[in-house]
């Protein structure tokens, strides 16, 4: 395998010919929250890797969170934009704390940051008009995909994964038939590639999200917070063994769990606030990729089995916004005008 290299970015400059559409701020306001705490998260990380492969990728992944960061500040300061607060190493990261994470856990964590970064800028780049703001989304896919293609690399060469299921080619163009819909009853036909390539992913989302939230039940000082990251590890969980259950049954490999990849520390890294936010941004995301499973979904009770995950991520997700407005830490984003309010 060959060694990392650093990666290359360029920021755009801001143009004020045009005011910020609610897209644009929306969505430059969400890159600067997530790379906020990603800058946190990441230099925790570098202060205990040991693998000079994985850390060329963790230095990489700060560079862009960074140069992101001081992209969109640079926009939001020459449109008048309020500096979101966000996170910061004075108030959210103690550096200090023991290792938490082996260090293969930091790639199966970047590749899942990496695609939560990418479904931010792929929905931004078709609603953004203004050309700094359409340039910049564009590097920051760019050099986002740049990053994932090393994860990749470095998952592969180093033997940390295993590639989505093979299935044969087929040897025909086919139609369906009428048990194309049916899950429960009768002839149950295979899973067809498109189910196969989301139950994959979701259940690799579920693996690295699991072991974060493993980790964070065990560090958080609130006992609120710990019954609520508990209760997701345990539901996450269910959800994995349930989502390799249907892969199994078509006698198809599945993406292993990595609980094993997190310490025995009991010192938090980071603040109860950056903890909570990021697994309620975490859960989010992963709403984001049932919506993508259903579309492509055609069996009925894998529809069901989304929905029944869905229902307890949805509810997490409103419990801990739940616990981050009661604790002041849940940031407002753009709004719209209140027009009755200025009628009275």
């Amino acid at each position: 395998m060959d060694r990392l290299k650093p990666i290359n970015i360029h920021s755009a400059k801001s143009d004020l010919s045009e005011e910020l559409t609610a897209a644009e701020m929306g969505k430059l306001w969400a890159t600067y929250m997530g790379n906020s705490m990603s800058k946190c998260i990441l230099k925790y990380f570098l202060q205990h890797v040991e693998d000079p492969d994985i850390k060329t990728l963790l230095e990489n992944a700060l560079k862009l969170s960074t140069e992101f960061l001081k992209t969109t500040e640079g926009i939001f300061e020459k449109d008048n934009f309020p500096i979101p607060k966000g996170f910061s190493e004075e108030e959210d990261l103690n550096a200090g704390a023991p290792r938490l994470f082996q260090d293969e856990y930091y790639v199966h964590y970047l590749k899942y940051a990496a695609k939560a970064g990418m479904s931010i800028y792929n929905v931004a780049v078709p609603l953004v008009y203004r050309k700094d703001v359409e340039e910049f989304f564009i590097n920051c896919m760019e050099s986002t995909m740049a990053l994932m293609k090393q994860i990749k690399d470095i998952l592969m060469g180093k033997g940390l994964i295993i590639k989505p299921p093979i299935i044969p080619v087929p040897d025909r163009v086919d139609f369906v038939h009428k048990d194309f819909l049916t899950g429960f009853l009768g002839d149950v036909r295979p899973l067809h590639a498109l189910e196969i390539t989301h139950l994959y992913d979701n259940i690799e989302n579920n693996t690295t999200s699991k072991a974060l939230i493993m980790a964070f039940s065990q560090v958080v000082k609130s006992e609120k917070i710990q019954d609520l990251f508990i209760r997701g590890k345990d539901f996450t969980h269910k959800h994995i063994e349930i989502y390799m259950g249907k892969l199994h049954d078509n006698d198809l490999p599945a993406p292993s769990l990595h609980d094993h990849l997190v310490t025995k520390s009991t010192f938090a890294p980071f603040s109860d606030k950056l903890m909570l936010f990021h697994k309620m941004d975490m859960f989010a995301m992963k709403i984001r990729a049932f919506g993508n499973s259903e579309a492509v979904n055609g069996r009925h009770d894998i529809a069901l089995m989304y929905s029944k995950s869905l229902g307890n991520i949805t509810k997490f997700v409103e419990d801990a916004a739940k616990l981050m407005v009661e604790n002041g830490w849940l940031e407002q984003p753009p709004y719209a005008v209140e027009r009755n309010k200025l009628s009275r």
